[in-house]
């Protein structure tokens, strides 16, 4: 069965997030940084599947450990998003020779409503799989089913790509093909990736 597909993740390969979270958490929070990030990442957890609102629980932690806004803090973090023009491009190359091309991301609602409208990522993209909205989030196999529900396809005839090796590994395992690549990795080694799927995308680094 061949590939009709490319689900691309989002936060790695589509997309690079604030380039030095840690430093900014230590200079607002000094010691206490480490005990901040895990309070929010617990926090996150369930608005990824859309339970509860993290936005809120995020102004209710942050007082609580730094002397900085929410909303600053918020921004720094969450709202820092530098687009790969690469990446797109690619995305836009996969569907002009006839695939369907996919977003698949873990995201919270107000991150995923900035990507869909201040990023214009519906733009990009036919299927649009967004963590909260599903009600599920990679790695969990849910997610994947769900998906490929959605893009209305055998898990086979779907590739996916994302940076983290375990999501990469629950995809397979729910019978999708998949590629583990980050953008500091380079184009050419993804471009090789999917000709390697028999993708049709001509010479490697053609992009």
């Amino acid at each position: 069965m061949s590939v009709e597909h490319v689900l691309l993740d989002a936060d790695g390969v589509l997309q690079r997030s604030a380039p030095d979270p840690v430093g900014l958490l230590s200079a607002w929070a000094g010691e206490r940084a480490e005990e901040l990030a895990h309070a929010l990442w617990r926090a996150e957890r369930g608005p990824l599947r859309g339970e509860g609102d993290f936005v809120e629980a995020l102004e209710r932690i942050v007082p609580a450990y730094a002397d900085v806004a929410p909303g600053e803090l918020y921004d720094a973090l969450w709202r820092d998003i530098a687009v790969s023009e690469e990446s797109l491009a690619l995305a836009g190359r996969l569907r002009a020779a006839g695939l369907g091309v996919h977003l698949g991301t873990n995201q919270h609602r107000q991150r995923a409503e900035l990507m869909r409208s201040e990023l214009g990522y519906d733009e990009h993209f036919d299927v649009s799989c967004y963590s909260w909205e599903l009600g599920t989030k990679k790695p969990e196999p849910a997610y994947f089913e769900i998906a490929v529900e959605r893009i209305g396809a055998a898990p086979a005839q779907v590739l996916f790509v994302d940076d983290v090796a375990a999501n990469v590994e629950a995809a397979r395992a729910v019978g999708l093909r998949a590629v583990h690549w980050h953008l500091d990795e380079g184009h050419d080694v993804l471009l090789e990736a999917l000709a390697g799927h028999g993708l049709p995308l001509g010479e490697a680094g053609a992009a």
